[in-house]
């Protein structure tokens, strides 16, 4: 098959096209004829050399694609086979075809195409474990996410907003402010000019946001303490802008907040069948009923991957880039 590998750890240059041999799927897995392939930031993560695959996982990169089922145990996913479907997977998407655990497999929503649904699974697993699940986002609770017009901040501001939560979102530019404020979002925060500790006091007068989505880290941390309500929660989910901080336990005991956070590749199947089964039961309907969708930034094919991972490294994009196979 036709497949993308990381030569060597590097620059988007290092993303090569070569021929690799089909794999075969073992007992409770099912092989994926793959039309189109999200990339994501743990891709690029991996091509420079600082996220390894989990142990007997592809290095091929790419977490989620979508297709058509031409082999393997699709029952186990309550699939059969000639399914379209698509799945988060823990490596091997930048190829022709891919093996996919079944219970990580989705049904590809009516009305949208390949292309739409190979941008669905790794941003709507994450955003659904992270804000929902571990953040607890729930009732007229409010949310602030930072890089909201990423694949993840898209995702998140429309789910929550379509939750009836109010979002607010913080991003690289005034016109991407005015894009995530027409996807659901109350008020666009342009980080470059603006504080947001400052943005979010003014705009919830002074009680602050209950959950956090956070991809920065770094000295985002006391900042988002100081952005916080009462019981809030922070969920740190990359660390873009560094893995250490400082922050004020004091306020942490005090005003009882959570600091948490989680990664998803090296989590166990079993989770992720669980993260499927609650994002077909109560976010899947949301897109059948076009309240929600996924958002397309650019698509490349497949052999152009490096030139998908330059534009996410130029941080332009608004949602999502797709390579087509």
């Amino acid at each position: 098959m036709r497949a993308v590998e990381i030569t060597q750890p590097g620059g988007p240059e290092v993303l090569v096209a070569c021929e690799r041999p089909t794999p075969e799927p073992g007992a409770g897995e099912v092989l994926i004829k793959v039309t189109a392939a999200g990339i994501n930031r743990p891709d690029v993560f991996q091509r420079q050399g600082n996220y390894a695959p989990p142990p007997g996982t592809s290095d091929i990169p790419g977490l989620e694609v979508a297709g058509e089922i031409v082999k393997g145990d699709a029952a186990a996913g309550g699939f059969k086979i000639g399914d379209r479907v698509c799945a988060l997977i823990a490596g091997g998407g930048y190829a022709e075809y891919a093996v996919a655990p079944a219970v990580q497999c989705m049904p590809i929503p009516e009305g949208l195409s390949d292309i739409e649904a190979a941008g669905l699974p790794e941003t709507y697993f994450t955003v659904w474990s992270n804000v929902f699940m571990r953040g607890q986002l729930k009732g007229d609770e409010t949310l602030l996410v930072h890089g909201g017009a990423s694949g993840i901040g898209t995702t998140a501001i429309q789910i929550a907003r379509a939750m009836g939560h109010t979002v607010y979102a913080t991003v690289g530019s005034d016109d991407r402010a005015r894009a995530v404020e027409k996807l659901g979002a109350a008020h666009g925060i342009n980080y470059k000019t603006e504080d947001f500790v400052v943005e979010i006091a003014r705009l919830t007068d002074k009680r602050g946001v209950d959950v956090i989505l956070d991809m920065v880290a770094g000295d985002y941390g006391p900042r988002n303490v100081q952005a916080l309500a009462d019981d809030g929660r922070v969920v740190v989910i990359a660390l873009l802008g560094g893995s250490k901080g400082t922050l004020d336990f004091n306020q942490i005991m005090r005003r009882r907040l959570t600091i948490t956070g989680s990664t998803l590749r090296p989590r166990p199947i079993s989770f992720k069948a669980e993260i499927a089964r609650e994002l077909r039961e109560q976010v899947w309907p949301l897109l059948t009923d076009k309240k929600i969708k996924p958002i397309i930034h650019a698509t490349f094919p497949l052999a152009d991957a490096s030139k998908g991972h330059a534009m996410m490294g130029a941080g332009e994009q608004i949602g999502k880039i797709i390579l087509t196979v």
